[in-house]
């Protein structure tokens, strides 16, 4: 379902974030990250003259090669287009990653690696939707190669409203675990993911 009809308005700035998650052949993952901001004009800047309408204002990408276990082994920045001539000079820095986990205190790692004056803030900002990739990426291959031990909750239960501990989603894939406290219809067919 789309959204309500806006109101007569104008586009002026479009922020394009894609993630991609790679298996590589040496058993390890790539998740790659691509930031591009763009203007509907053109406007002076004392750094680099001319950014016409469309040209990007910034263009990042950012690698984290990871484990099955979301251990970070390397990481690698780049800024291809920045409002200033030294912003790519902190992309270096991203390889200080190297080392955390994508899980429980990721956030605060980052900030204490490439937070601040560190590091940058759109590339920054970019790692939380690669964090996600990782796990839509990771995810199936580590579901697919293990079984959850008897007795074991599963992960992905209370992570989201669908995965609710009462939701008929809950109910359906993990009846031994689904709390019978209070339910809600199933959805239809094509209502469900």
């Amino acid at each position: 379902m789309p959204l309500s009809t806006p109101v007569d308005r104008e586009h002026i700035h479009t922020r394009t974030v894609e993630c991609r998650g790679y298996r590589r052949a040496d058993g390890l993952w790539d998740i790659e990250g691509h930031l591009v901001d763009t203007k509907t004009y053109g406007f002076d800047n004392q750094d680099r003259g001319r950014v016409e309408a469309g040209e990007p204002v910034h263009e990042m990408r950012l690698r984290l090669t990871i484990d099955d276990a979301f251990l970070i082994h390397e990481a690698e920045a780049t800024t291809e287009y920045g409002p200033y001539r030294i912003c790519g000079d902190i992309a270096p820095n991203f390889a200080l990653l190297k080392g955390l986990t994508i899980g429980p205190g990721w956030r605060r790692g980052i900030q204490a690696a490439v937070g601040g004056t560190k590091g940058c803030t759109h590339l920054v900002e970019m790692l939380g939707p690669m964090a996600t990739a990782a796990f839509q990426t990771i995810w199936p291959f580590n579901a697919k190669r293990r079984q959850r031990p008897e007795g074991q909750r599963p992960a992905m239960m209370g992570t989201c409203h669908a995965y609710a501990e009462d939701s008929a989603i809950s109910r359906r894939l993990w009846p031994d675990y689904f709390d019978t406290g209070k339910t809600e219809a199933e959805p239809s067919a094509d209502q469900d993911a």
